[in-house]
């Protein structure tokens, strides 16, 4: 009966056994799926125009029919932004345009004729036809269950473009806080009213109305952004592609005239396929670099977090643009 018993006994014990490690199979294969999740954030420190070619080549994603690279041209005075014999070479590769939309308040790309002057200012006329989107008017382009914004008001001439490089400048900016990928896609997209429909979260469509009657509170405009970004994501799903280049990180955006002097160390460049883990990713390398005094990263970072700037992750990962968890792969 004793042998009964105990065979019994260690039969049970080897079941519970085989359960158990299966559970930990089960465990061991969720976190692998998790991190099979994460989105792929490409890395180099090198910032020349050559790897900026080379990071765009590693995200595999290949650029066909028509071609636009959005930028931000910069104000009549700025120095920071991208360079045209830095992004020369991905532009010529590319065959691409350089697309621009101009801007919701009084400076030196406010209409068109501006703009074209202070593009050729800037040199970018040299490299390439450089195209502002709305300056033969504008299109409305769907936003399904936004919190703010109906659509996403852009410059007509995006319906020329079968695919578009969103190349930003990483670097501060007076109202959100900080300007990536996702501010170049929905400021940058933007025609002037659709601008001042994003800044006042959807309450006015004509810039005219916008910095007399309202500006929308921070959380707000942040999340309006954010959906005026996946607009553009969803319009040229899969023919799009993403690439941040960390130098010359003012506090200020290049539509500052007269920004104030970086006190970051250029970093380099990184790529992916999704915005809101590349803009992820440069926040926390900007939040983890050890502060020195040739590198202060203190006065960025209170300037992010006073505008409450990290909110436009939260909620674009929120509305399915992308995802805030990644993972870096160096070239």
């Amino acid at each position: 009966m004793k042998r009964v018993f105990f065979a019994l006994m260690f039969f049970a014990i080897g079941v519970f056994t085989l359960i158990s490690c299966s559970n930990n199979d089960n465990t061991e294969t969720s976190t692998q799926t998790t991190a099979e999740n994460e989105s792929v954030v490409y890395m180099t420190n090198e910032i020349t125009p050559e790897s900026l070619v080379k990071i765009y080549e590693k995200l595999g994603v290949k650029a066909q029919g028509k071609v636009g690279i959005k930028i931000s041209t910069g104000e009549g005075e700025g120095k920071h932004a991208l360079s045209p014999d830095f992004i020369a070479p991905l532009v010529n590769k590319l065959g691409a345009n350089i697309v621009e939309c101009n801007t919701a308040y009084m400076g030196t790309r406010h209409n068109s004729e501006l703009h074209h002057k202070t593009i050729n200012q800037h040199g970018y006329n040299k490299i390439a036809t450089v195209d502002i989107l709305d300056e033969e008017g504008e299109i409305k382009l769907p936003i399904e269950n936004g919190k703010h914004l109906k659509y996403d008001i852009v410059g007509s001439h995006i319906n020329n473009y079968d695919f578009i490089v969103n190349l930003a400048h990483f670097k501060g900016h007076q109202m959100a806080g900080f300007g990536g990928v996702l501010k170049n896609q929905s400021i940058g997209f933007a025609s002037t009213n659709g601008k001042a429909y994003i800044h006042s979260a959807g309450k006015w469509e004509k810039m005219d109305e916008l910095w007399e009657k309202y500006i929308a509170q921070q959380d707000d405009f942040t999340e309006s952004m954010a959906e005026a970004a996946k607009a553009i994501d969803d319009k040229f799903k899969g023919k799009i592609v993403y690439i941040a280049v960390m130098n010359n990180m003012s506090i200020d955006c290049d539509c500052n005239a007269n920004p104030a002097t970086p006190l970051i160390k250029d970093y380099g460049i990184l790529a992916s396929t999704d915005p809101v883990a590349l803009d992820k990713a440069c926040l926390d390398i900007i939040y983890n670099m050890e502060v020195t005094p040739e590198n202060n990263t203190k006065p960025l970072i209170e300037r992010i977090e006073k505008q409450k700037g990290a909110h436009i992750l939260e909620h674009a990962e929120q509305i399915g643009l992308g995802s805030t968890k990644y993972r870096i792969e160096k070239l």
